[in-house]
């Protein structure tokens, strides 16, 4: 069953991604609820995740039947078994579970999207470093780069600021909690041989701190991207995208010059944007415009732009 299913969905997505010139992408996601993976393709490797659930097997048998799985994706993929890469992840609302640290080991990899280049990681955490389903929105706020000042808060490893600083961005200043994906920003923008100290700033702190200090009528460009909750013992009060967009899309707006514009998204399944409650000039569903092929009825997560 699971080797059917993966010969229909490798056939279709890789034959998508060889078209549009893709390298990286997800061809499985939960297709099968005896196997609940979402596993992606990273120009050479793959990267299989398996959300926990009670499976009713014993450590050893769920053990071997992995191994048997991961004989399955080598043979239909043609990759070599140790360039498989699996884990069991939990059921996470939003992003939330990417700063722990999942294992002691480290398999590091150069992978390519768009012309640029970026370090992830297969081994270490929950994800890989770099989030395929904004593939689409990226190349939007590259495109619209040239010369403006771009804020990149909750930046994780920092793939929109690279983007930014490719498309030619006065300025970009990259805004995450952790020290090891601020630092990973900054590897991405430099081993693109892209990264200016003047022009390309890293801050390591509490978004929803920072922004209390942050500049006014500064940013042309904001890409918000915060977890679904967040009570991290690094902030000061607890986060809920829900409860709180608002007001942190209000402290956004302060930021944004006139004619500025934010990214916006979550992945909060039941998200409901308060529209009237946000005091900007126009606010888009960019939804369905930034979902890639491989993510196409698989998506949870909403984006929006949103113009001062």
């Amino acid at each position: 069953m699971f080797r059917n299913r993966l010969l229909k969905v490798w056939k279709h997505f890789s034959k998508l991604a060889r078209r549009q010139e893709i390298a990286c992408f997800r061809f499985y996601d939960h297709d099968l609820p005896e196997f609940p993976f979402a596993i992606d393709y990273l120009d050479g490797a793959i990267h299989a995740a398996e959300y926990k659930r009670r499976h009713g097997m014993e450590d050893e048998e769920h053990e071997l039947w992995l191994l048997a799985c991961k004989q399955t994706l080598s043979e239909i993929v043609e990759v070599l078994p140790e360039l498989i890469y699996m884990k069991i992840r939990q059921r996470k609302a939003g992003r939330q579970g990417q700063y722990e640290k999942f294992a002691e080991q480290k398999a590091e990899r150069i992978v390519p999207e768009n012309g640029l280049s970026f370090i992830i990681n297969l081994t270490d955490y929950l994800d890989t470093g770099l989030f395929l389903d904004h593939r689409i929105t990226r190349e939007m706020v590259r495109k619209e780069a040239q010369g403006k000042h771009v804020l990149n808060l909750f930046c994780y490893t920092g793939s929109f600021s690279l983007y930014a600083a490719s498309g030619g961005a006065s300025s970009v200043t990259s805004v995450d909690m952790s020290k090891t994906y601020i630092n990973w920003a900054k590897r991405n923008m430099q081993y693109n041989k892209l990264y200016k100290p003047e022009q390309h700033d890293f801050v390591q702190g509490d978004v929803m701190e920072w922004l209390d200090y942050m500049p006014k009528d500064t940013y042309d460009i904001i890409i918000c991207d915060p977890p679904t909750f967040s009570n991290s013992k690094r902030m000061e009060t607890e986060f809920d995208v829900q409860r709180d967009h608002v007001a942190l899309l209000k402290k956004l707006l302060k930021g944004c010059r006139d004619n500025g514009k934010i990214y916006f998204s979550n992945n909060y399944r039941d998200f409901v944007l308060e529209r009237d409650s946000i005091p900007a000039v126009t606010v888009k569903d960019i939804t369905a415009a930034t979902t890639p092929f491989d993510f196409q009825g698989k998506l949870h997560r909403k984006c929006y732009i949103i113009e001062k």
